[in-house]
């Protein structure tokens, strides 16, 4: 399988996407990796026997996240970022993974790959591991204003992300709101709420945010402005968590000998919601598997997120989000 990596994209580029490329290919040997970026800047960090399946794709121009999203497509066309969406377009590759500026992301594959047939807007899944399989909040990001019927077409992309890739059969889909009642919220929310009883068996109703990780709702559908919000309020919570866990345990000796007796459950649960264990979020809804992942990611990030694009290619992730759009949408178009 090939797979296109924007080595400049993320914070810490080229390092992360070389070092999270050669660590896959350590993992699997069978994926052909295109790193695209400035090539002396690459080479910095590329052993010279480096494997034999990755290559290296120059390009003169990087898309910075002080670069307008809707511009990167006309200014920037010769960037890491353009040059490896082409290069799925023109079906050298198969995939296309990029820690880089998600609105640049976003505009270009829309344009450059376009729209799974029936998708009004593409939409960002974040998937969250937790003990009874996972959850995934759709939209995160993508589309700070939606309308009822988007809100529609994000439920039925995010169910088969989790259904074709995730392996959650039948996942069941829930409504981000204020209140549990089905009157709650917004016009935008009591109009999703009615759409998506009528359209889903699998529809549970309203879930609160307190809610979130323990309903039974597999899916959690908002739009992307409260979704982006949620995301970035718990990578936060997480931290501050860890951070004052860690102050208190040099508090005291006794804090410090009961760490190390929970310190194997301790690890155990980081590395479940460690976001770098899954890798990046797929855009679900443009023609191609794109795979962003985290502005900061390490390489392990890296890695997971290249293993996340050969799950969603094998996966039939876009013929299925194809079939799945024409058979919920007919009665629902906008």
């Amino acid at each position: 399988m090939k797979i296109a990596l924007d080595a400049m994209g993320g914070d810490f580029a080229p390092e992360v996407a070389v070092l999270g490329a050669i660590e896959a290919l350590q993992v699997d040997n069978s994926l052909e990796l295109y790193l695209l970026g400035n090539k002396n800047l690459i080479n910095e960090f590329l052993p010279s026997d480096h494997p034999e399946h990755i290559h290296l794709i120059p390009t003169t121009q990087v898309v910075s996240m002080q670069d307008k999203g809707s511009r990167v497509l006309k200014d920037k066309p010769d960037s890491s970022l353009v040059r490896g969406i082409k290069l799925l377009k023109d079906g050298v590759v198969d995939a296309f993974v990029s820690a880089g500026h998600t609105g640049a992301v976003l505009t270009s594959a829309t344009l450059t790959l376009g729209r799974i047939e029936g998708t009004k807007r593409p939409a960002l899944g974040a998937y969250i591991p937790i003990e009874s399989g996972g959850k995934m909040i759709c939209d995160v990001g993508a589309n700070p204003d939606a309308n009822p019927r988007q809100l529609l077409q994000f439920a039925v992309m995010a169910s088969l992300y989790l259904d074709h890739v995730e392996k959650i059969k039948n996942p069941k889909i829930g409504l981000i709101n204020i209140g549990a009642e089905p009157g709650k919220g917004s016009e935008l929310y009591r109009e999703a709420y009615t759409l998506l009883k009528k359209e889903f068996p699998s529809f549970i109703g309203n879930v609160e945010s307190r809610d979130l990780l323990t309903s039974e709702a597999n899916v959690l559908i908002c739009d992307g402005f409260v979704g982006n919000t949620i995301i970035k309020f718990v990578e936060g919570w997480v931290t501050l968590i860890s951070d004052l866990v860690q102050l208190k345990i040099k508090e005291k000796i006794s804090y410090k000998i009961g760490a190390k007796m929970l310190y194997p459950i301790l690890q155990s649960i980081s590395k479940q919601y460690d976001y770098e264990e899954h890798g990046g979020s797929p855009l679900l809804g443009v023609n191609g598997v794109c795979i962003v992942a985290h502005g900061s990611s390490n390489a392990k990030a890296i890695k997971n997120s290249i293993f996340l694009a050969k799950k969603c290619v094998n996966g039939r992730l876009i013929t299925d989000i194809r079939i799945g759009l024409a058979e919920h949408m007919d009665n629902n178009s906008n």
